[in-house]
């Protein structure tokens, strides 16, 4: 089996270097047309035109395939509107969104200030929900739709000086949830990768020696499955390096103490070990889930 995406239509962001470069290529060689959409700022996101979105345009047309250039940020709802319509126009459908483009503005949370928090959110989070705002109810009608989003270990797991990039990254996993949910019965999947890559953001964490080990085309094979028929709604896959795991929330089964005198923060203090025990955990699908399972418990307690 081989998966192609002949007469779909892509929509990757922040696809002017980095991995949102590699997605957009190989969308395109497996039939795809794609949007490569890229402001052009830098890092900090400071700047902006859309050269790299053109150069990597006209890197997918060198190849035989077929794509235009999009400039705008992300994180202005006009523009996001004025892409889509412009992608509907010119294709008529939108079946794939790859929400890449952040920024970063690490500094420790004692020091950042509120506007570089604020920066950091309106690009990877708002950025992200705009987008994906903007094309659901194109693919809910068409009844086919993937949503990716690019989280981090940053989010899921945490990282120092970080707090504005991992609440942007685990908030897109609280969206995600929702959207697989609601999008299911129309085919629209949402899904999320966690990449570890070299980019222009994460050069200077790589000790010397070790960056080409992690180059962001090891990450786009994770996406290019999150975007096919095959794919499994709402999965996180991590990927980094040629290595392709999956992150899972999961839920102990508890300790059941019931509603009477027992129900004391000293009995949890000492059943810590059984409220943590992961030996049964389960990962829930949907919200109620929890409330069924702390029912079952309680009621066997």
């Amino acid at each position: 089996m081989t998966i192609r995406f002949d007469d779909k239509v892509v929509i990757v962001t922040g696809a002017g270097g980095g991995l949102g470069k590699q997605h957009a290529l190989e969308f395109a060689r497996r039939g795809a047309k794609v949007v490569v959409n890229d402001l052009g700022g830098a890092v900090d996101g400071s700047g902006g035109a859309s050269d790299a979105a053109n150069t990597v345009v006209e890197e997918i047309k060198a190849e035989g395939g077929e794509a235009i250039a999009n400039g705008s940020s992300v994180a202005d709802k006009e523009g996001v509107s004025k892409m889509v319509s412009e992608t509907m126009e010119k294709w008529g459908r939108i079946d794939i969104l790859v929400n890449n483009a952040g920024i970063l503005r690490d500094k420790s949370f004692h020091k950042i200030t509120t506007e570089e928090f604020d920066q950091v959110m309106d690009v990877h989070f708002q950025g992200s929900f705009y987008a994906s705002h903007a094309v659901y109810p194109i693919m809910r009608e068409q009844n086919f739709g993937r949503i990716i989003f690019t989280t981090s270990s940053g989010g899921l797991c945490g990282n120092f000086g970080q707090a504005n990039y991992g609440a942007a990254k685990m908030g897109m996993i609280g969206l995600m949830n929702c959207l697989k949910i609601e999008g299911q019965k129309y085919n629209v999947f949402s899904s999320a990768v966690a990449p570890v890559a070299l980019s222009r953001m994460t050069d200077s964490l790589f000790p010397e020696g070790i960056g080409e080990r992690f180059m962001p085309e090891y990450v786009t094979p994770a996406v290019i499955y999150l975007a096919s028929e095959e794919s499994e709604n709402g999965a996180i896959i991590g990927a980094g390096a040629g290595v392709f795991t999956r992150f899972r929330i999961l839920e102990t089964m508890g300790l059941a103490l019931g509603t009477g005198d027992n129900m004391t923060p000293e009995n949890i203090a000492a059943g810590w070990d059984s409220v943590s025990d992961m030996e049964d955990a389960r990962e829930l699908f949907s919200g109620p889930e929890q409330t069924i399972k702390i029912l079952e418990q309680a009621d066997k307690s």
